[in-house]
């Protein structure tokens, strides 16, 4: 592994952020590194406002899709509402509806079953959608960019569709009203769904002034949306997930105060807490039984309904876990008959009922484990395998599974996430075309991993004053990474202790100043005699009404190794 020294920064510029925005020195200069060359641009990271989003009607069809929502709403015509079953779904669904709603217009949603009705926007669910009757204005979210044959089915009924989605266009598209889909554009393709959701809101808002709707109330829909769903954490995304998480911590919506109170999370939410406990909650309901359980919760406001829901998908999370786990052995079980992981450079592994609501969340773990694109099947009783792809940074999966295309019934999704159903009888010849298209790949790409920290500091940098600069440049994610800090010359002040059996906590000592410190799953690694160079992450450790500084080690060598 290639440790690379962080590169010095232009010092002028980082002294005159240092004085001008009173902020750590550390943190001037990761806002150079961030190319943050003044003032200006400084306080716009530091300091985004909402007034600086941009004219929502520069989105594709923006202004067709407002006319005829508009013409719904005052004809007094149904709308329903068809989304997905993901977080990104299931909040763009709830931010519509609401907001239609606000408008005086007639709203049903609907969400499809993951295993009645397959993916995306379907013949089956748009059937069972339509059973409790046929709407006038169909508007699909988070799905139907795709769907050409599925909306002719819809227009044959003469019933007229408008599409919101982020995913990546066909080479033709429908026939519809309009397609509010960034990826046709030149703008905004970082949005997901509920971003473009709350971008057709604001354009509602805008055509209609005397309706009084309180946009800044469903940003913390825009931000659990966009931070689950993995979407660059740039420009308005960014913006939205800021303001987001402060807006949700006192949210109007029970549904999401409910979510707050199972999951133990205090005032003050941030990225994290959304990733690892308000999603997996939301997804459990999708994952092994109906989305619908979670809509229902976002949509109501009866405390009783709110209490009984929100229980039901706590118990739903639980047996997710467990069963997650499961399919996590038996997929480790494929690997270890099936794979050398030192020499292969993408895994393939299928088995039988493993569940299709969690094989994402297993092939991501695998990711996590190997450090290549992994992909995990589960064949029901009829030989028909749906599969979860994750990827890793420089590999495409679009373009992967473009190139496998001849042993798959249907494929889809984004380069680093993706989805594929084939027949058990193409298995093998799947592994094969996809392990060599990721070997060919990854053979014009350095295996070598590098740890490559961003600011170079000493134990006595690493201050609260540090920790609010660094959550100030947050929240972190796609485009947009943690950064990475660097103690060199650090020392041990007592032995490491073991956590859990999995953990280790050190106290470090550098010059003088120590610190408490903890790497997570490190107890089965080697550790080298001190005096150490520590490549870390920064947190907060808040404990009764103190915070002090956390750091999370991320690599550790010894400091005679070299840097380049």
């Amino acid at each position: 592994m290639r440790w690379i020294f962080p590169k010095p920064v232009n010092s002028e510029v980082t002294s005159t952020l240092e004085k001008a925005l009173e902020i750590h020195p550390g943190i001037a200069s990761l806002l150079v590194q961030l190319g943050v060359d003044n003032v200006e641009k400084a306080v716009a990271l530091l300091h985004p406002k909402l007034s600086s989003l941009a004219d929502p009607f520069l989105l594709p069809d923006m202004d067709r899709a407002v006319s005829r929502i508009l013409k719904a709403i005052d004809s007094g015509e149904q709308i329903l509402l068809y989304g997905d079953y993901d977080v990104d779904g299931v909040t763009s669904v709830t931010l519509l509806h609401r907001i239609l709603v606000e408008f005086g217009g007639k709203v049903r949603s609907f969400l499809p079953n993951r295993l009645r009705n397959g993916y995306g926007l379907s013949k089956k669910g748009l059937e069972e959608s339509f059973e409790a009757g046929k709407p006038d204005l169909l508007i699909t979210l988070d799905c139907g960019t795709s769907s050409k044959q599925e909306i002719a089915y819809v227009y044959d009924m003469g019933i007229e569709v408008i599409v919101i989605d982020h995913h990546e266009c066909a080479t033709e598209l429908p026939e519809c009203v309009a397609i509010v889909n960034p990826k046709r554009g030149d703008n905004f393709e970082y949005l997901c769904t509920v971003g473009i959701a709350f971008k057709v809101a604001h354009a509602l808002a805008k055509r209609r002034r005397d309706v009084p709707v309180a946009l800044k109330d469903y940003l913390d829909l825009v931000a659990l949306g966009t931070i689950a769903d993995v979407v660059p954490l740039i420009a308005e995304n960014r913006l939205f997930v800021i303001k987001g998480l402060e807006q949700a911590a006192n949210s109007k919506w029970a549904g999401l105060r409910a979510l707050n109170r199972v999951a133990g999370l205090s005032q003050t939410l941030r990225g994290p807490d959304v990733s690892f406990k308000i999603a997996p909650r939301i997804n459990a309901a999708g994952r092994l039984e109906s989305a619908g359980i979670a809509l229902e919760l976002m949509l109501s406001s009866d405390e009783i309904t709110v209490q009984k829901l929100v229980e039901q998908l706590e118990q739903l999370n639980t047996r997710r876990r467990e069963l997650a786990k499961l399919v996590f052995q038996q997929a480790e079980e494929a690997v270890a008959a099936q794979y050398d992981t030192e020499k292969h450079k993408a895994i393939v592994v299928g088995g039988k009922n493993w569940h299709p609501g969690l094989i994402g969340i297993v092939a991501a773990k695998m990711v996590q484990k190997y450090h290549c694109p992994v992909i995990v099947i589960g064949f029901d009783a009829e030989g028909i395998g749906k599969g979860s792809a994750r990827g890793v940074e420089g590999f495409s999966l679009v373009d992967a599974l473009r190139h496998c295309d001849s042993y798959l019934l249907k494929h889809g999704g984004h380069h680093l996430a993706a989805g594929v159903t084939l027949e058990e009888g193409k298995m093998a010849e799947f592994q094969k075309a996809f392990g060599e298209y990721a070997m060919k790949a990854f053979s014009q790409i350095s295996s070598e991993r590098e740890v490559a920290p961003d600011i170079h500091l000493e134990l006595r940098d690493v201050t609260m004053h540090l920790v609010e600069g660094y959550e100030a440049v947050g929240p972190f994610g796609t485009n947009h990474p943690e950064p990475l800090f660097l103690l060199t010359k650090v020392h041990a002040a007592g032995a490491p202790t073991i956590i859990k059996e999995k953990h280790r906590s050190f106290t470090f000592r550098q010059n003088g100043t120590t610190a408490r410190a903890i790497w997570f799953n490190s107890a089965d690694e080697p550790l080298p005699a001190p005096p150490w160079d520590v490549a870390f992450t920064l947190g907060r450790n808040d404990f009764r009404g103190t915070s002090s500084p956390s750091i999370y080690v991320q690599h550790l060598r010894s400091t005679a190794e070299a840097f380049e």
